[in-house]
Protein backbone atom coordinates (compact mmCIF):
# COMPACT_ATOMS: atom_id res chain seq x y z
CA UNK A 1 0.00 0.00 0.00
CA UNK A 2 0.79 3.26 -0.85
CA UNK A 3 1.52 6.23 2.57
CA UNK A 4 -0.28 9.29 1.99
CA UNK A 5 2.66 11.70 3.37
CA UNK A 6 6.20 10.82 3.28
CA UNK A 7 8.53 11.83 6.21
CA UNK A 8 9.65 15.05 4.21
CA UNK A 9 6.20 16.11 3.79
CA UNK A 10 4.20 15.78 6.97
CA UNK A 11 3.39 18.43 9.54
CA UNK A 12 6.02 18.83 11.79
CA UNK A 13 4.62 20.98 14.49
CA UNK A 14 0.99 20.68 16.79
CA UNK A 15 -1.36 18.78 17.99
CA UNK A 16 -0.62 14.78 17.82
CA UNK A 17 -3.60 12.66 19.03
CA UNK A 18 -3.11 8.73 20.66
CA UNK A 19 -5.27 7.01 20.52
CA UNK A 20 -6.49 4.77 24.15
CA UNK A 21 -8.08 1.37 23.59
CA UNK A 22 -10.65 2.27 26.75
CA UNK A 23 -11.27 5.69 26.00
CA UNK A 24 -11.44 5.25 21.85
CA UNK A 25 -13.56 2.45 21.97
CA UNK A 26 -13.99 0.55 18.66
CA UNK A 27 -17.58 1.53 18.61
CA UNK A 28 -16.60 5.35 18.44
CA UNK A 29 -12.89 5.30 17.19
CA UNK A 30 -13.52 6.83 13.82
CA UNK A 31 -15.86 9.44 15.20
CA UNK A 32 -13.81 10.55 17.93
CA UNK A 33 -9.91 10.59 15.78
CA UNK A 34 -12.58 12.45 13.04
CA UNK A 35 -13.77 15.00 15.80
CA UNK A 36 -10.17 15.68 16.93
CA UNK A 37 -8.70 16.30 13.01
CA UNK A 38 -11.44 18.64 12.96
CA UNK A 39 -10.23 20.33 16.11
CA UNK A 40 -6.79 20.68 14.58
CA UNK A 41 -5.00 17.32 15.05
CA UNK A 42 -1.70 17.20 12.93
CA UNK A 43 -0.83 13.83 13.53
CA UNK A 44 -2.89 10.69 14.59
CA UNK A 45 -1.23 7.34 16.34
CA UNK A 46 -3.32 4.41 17.07
CA UNK A 47 -2.20 2.93 20.54
CA UNK A 48 -4.17 -0.03 21.41
CA UNK A 49 -2.08 -3.11 23.40
CA UNK A 50 -5.32 -4.89 24.43
CA UNK A 51 -7.62 -5.86 21.16
CA UNK A 52 -6.92 -8.66 19.39
CA UNK A 53 -5.08 -9.02 16.79
CA UNK A 54 -8.10 -9.13 13.52
CA UNK A 55 -9.84 -6.32 15.34
CA UNK A 56 -6.66 -4.15 15.77
CA UNK A 57 -6.16 -4.69 12.06
CA UNK A 58 -9.70 -4.11 11.05
CA UNK A 59 -9.18 -0.34 13.41
CA UNK A 60 -6.01 0.64 11.81
CA UNK A 61 -7.10 0.04 8.19
CA UNK A 62 -10.22 2.49 8.90
CA UNK A 63 -7.99 5.03 10.63
CA UNK A 64 -5.53 5.07 7.49
CA UNK A 65 -8.82 5.32 5.54
CA UNK A 66 -10.10 8.64 7.80
CA UNK A 67 -6.57 9.64 8.39
CA UNK A 68 -5.67 9.75 4.29
CA UNK A 69 -9.07 11.28 3.20
CA UNK A 70 -7.90 14.01 5.19
CA UNK A 71 -4.30 14.55 4.67
CA UNK A 72 -3.12 13.50 7.81
CA UNK A 73 -0.64 10.88 8.99
CA UNK A 74 -1.40 7.62 10.75
CA UNK A 75 1.09 6.40 13.19
CA UNK A 76 1.03 2.87 14.44
CA UNK A 77 2.43 2.24 18.38
CA UNK A 78 4.84 -0.49 18.64
CA UNK A 79 3.34 -3.11 16.27
CA UNK A 80 5.40 -2.36 12.54
CA UNK A 81 4.00 -5.73 10.77
CA UNK A 82 0.34 -3.86 11.82
CA UNK A 83 1.78 -0.87 10.13
CA UNK A 84 3.03 -2.85 7.23
CA UNK A 85 -0.10 -4.38 7.07
CA UNK A 86 -2.29 -1.54 6.92
CA UNK A 87 -0.14 0.84 5.09
CA UNK A 88 0.08 3.13 7.92
CA UNK A 89 2.47 6.69 7.17
CA UNK A 90 4.61 5.12 9.98
CA UNK A 91 5.51 3.41 13.28
CA UNK A 92 6.26 4.99 16.98
CA UNK A 93 9.13 2.59 18.71
CA UNK A 94 9.35 1.94 22.23
CA UNK A 95 12.50 0.71 24.28
CA UNK A 96 11.09 -2.83 23.70
CA UNK A 97 10.23 -2.43 19.73
CA UNK A 98 11.75 -2.95 16.76
CA UNK A 99 15.15 -1.08 15.94
CA UNK A 100 15.24 1.49 13.72
CA UNK A 101 16.84 0.19 11.17
CA UNK A 102 14.47 -2.57 10.76
CA UNK A 103 11.66 -0.43 10.56
CA UNK A 104 12.65 1.36 8.26
CA UNK A 105 13.71 -1.68 5.91
CA UNK A 106 10.11 -2.85 5.94
CA UNK A 107 7.97 -0.11 5.89
CA UNK A 108 10.66 2.08 3.41
CA UNK A 109 12.71 5.13 2.81
CA UNK A 110 9.20 7.62 3.21
CA UNK A 111 8.07 6.14 6.46
CA UNK A 112 7.53 8.58 9.67
CA UNK A 113 9.54 6.68 12.25
CA UNK A 114 9.43 7.78 15.62
CA UNK A 115 11.39 7.03 18.97
CA UNK A 116 10.72 7.15 22.60
CA UNK A 117 13.58 8.61 24.14
CA UNK A 118 11.60 9.03 27.64
CA UNK A 119 14.04 11.37 30.17
CA UNK A 120 17.18 10.48 27.99
CA UNK A 121 19.21 12.43 25.57
CA UNK A 122 21.55 9.21 24.91
CA UNK A 123 18.64 7.47 23.59
CA UNK A 124 17.77 10.55 21.52
CA UNK A 125 21.70 10.85 20.08
CA UNK A 126 21.19 6.89 19.62
CA UNK A 127 17.92 7.21 17.66
CA UNK A 128 19.03 10.65 15.51
CA UNK A 129 22.07 8.67 14.65
CA UNK A 130 20.16 5.57 12.94
CA UNK A 131 17.60 7.91 11.42
CA UNK A 132 14.84 8.59 13.27
CA UNK A 133 12.33 11.35 11.89
CA UNK A 134 11.19 12.40 15.48
CA UNK A 135 12.09 12.08 18.92
CA UNK A 136 9.63 11.93 22.03
CA UNK A 137 10.45 12.53 25.46
CA UNK A 138 8.46 12.30 28.35
CA UNK A 139 6.45 11.58 30.65
CA UNK A 140 6.11 15.67 31.64
CA UNK A 141 3.40 15.44 33.54
CA UNK A 142 1.01 12.48 36.02
CA UNK A 143 -0.30 10.33 33.21
CA UNK A 144 -3.12 8.66 33.25
CA UNK A 145 -1.95 6.17 30.88
CA UNK A 146 1.23 5.69 31.70
CA UNK A 147 0.91 6.50 36.16
CA UNK A 148 4.59 4.51 36.67
CA UNK A 149 6.01 6.55 33.55
CA UNK A 150 9.78 7.80 34.41
CA UNK A 151 9.25 11.99 34.28
CA UNK A 152 11.21 14.16 32.21
CA UNK A 153 12.13 18.00 32.17
CA UNK A 154 11.65 21.02 30.39
CA UNK A 155 15.17 21.43 30.72
CA UNK A 156 15.76 18.40 29.03
CA UNK A 157 13.60 19.82 25.70
CA UNK A 158 15.97 22.58 26.11
CA UNK A 159 18.68 20.83 25.92
CA UNK A 160 17.24 18.37 23.29
CA UNK A 161 16.19 21.64 21.07
CA UNK A 162 19.58 22.56 20.97
CA UNK A 163 21.03 19.61 19.93
CA UNK A 164 19.05 18.26 17.38
CA UNK A 165 17.58 19.41 14.28
CA UNK A 166 14.72 17.15 14.12
CA UNK A 167 10.81 17.90 15.37
CA UNK A 168 10.53 16.73 18.96
CA UNK A 169 7.38 15.46 20.85
CA UNK A 170 6.55 16.05 24.20
CA UNK A 171 4.33 13.41 25.91
CA UNK A 172 2.51 12.45 29.70
CA UNK A 173 -0.22 14.05 30.80
CA UNK A 174 -0.14 17.10 28.73
CA UNK A 175 -3.14 19.35 28.66
CA UNK A 176 -4.14 22.86 26.92
CA UNK A 177 -2.88 24.75 29.77
CA UNK A 178 0.38 22.60 30.77
CA UNK A 179 1.47 22.24 27.02
CA UNK A 180 2.09 25.53 26.56
CA UNK A 181 5.43 25.66 28.53
CA UNK A 182 6.74 22.63 26.92
CA UNK A 183 6.42 24.45 23.34
CA UNK A 184 8.39 27.27 24.72
CA UNK A 185 10.92 24.34 25.73
CA UNK A 186 11.11 23.48 22.27
CA UNK A 187 8.78 20.91 21.81
CA UNK A 188 7.35 20.56 18.23
CA UNK A 189 4.33 18.77 18.94
CA UNK A 190 2.49 17.92 22.24
CA UNK A 191 1.11 14.07 22.06
CA UNK A 192 -2.13 14.04 24.27
CA UNK A 193 -4.51 11.23 24.88
CA UNK A 194 -6.70 11.59 27.88
CA UNK A 195 -6.97 15.34 27.68
CA UNK A 196 -8.68 14.87 24.49
CA UNK A 197 -10.79 11.60 24.77
CA UNK A 198 -11.65 11.55 27.88
CA UNK A 199 -13.38 14.75 27.11
CA UNK A 200 -17.00 14.18 25.70
CA UNK A 201 -16.44 16.79 23.39
CA UNK A 202 -13.17 15.24 21.77
CA UNK A 203 -13.11 18.41 18.72
CA UNK A 204 -13.83 21.30 21.23
CA UNK A 205 -10.69 19.86 23.28
CA UNK A 206 -8.40 19.79 20.49
CA UNK A 207 -9.82 23.14 19.44
CA UNK A 208 -7.67 24.20 22.90
CA UNK A 209 -4.66 23.57 21.71
CA UNK A 210 -5.11 25.92 18.65
CA UNK A 211 -1.73 28.09 19.68
CA UNK A 212 -0.40 24.97 18.50
CA UNK A 213 -1.20 26.08 14.84
CA UNK A 214 -1.49 30.03 15.13
CA UNK A 215 -1.12 30.01 11.14
CA UNK A 216 -3.65 27.39 10.60
CA UNK A 217 -7.20 27.56 10.79
CA UNK A 218 -8.64 24.04 11.92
Amino acid sequence: MSRPLSAKRWQQGGLYAITDATLTPAATLCEQVAAVLNGGAVMIQYRDKETPTPQRRQQAAALVKLCEARQTPLIINDDLELAAAVGAAGVHLGRDDSDIATARARLGADAIIGVSCYNRLDLAVAAAAAGADYLAFGSFYPSATKPQAVRATSELLSHARAQFDLPLVAIGGINAENGRPLMAAGADLLAVITALFANPDPEAAARAFAYLNPNKSP
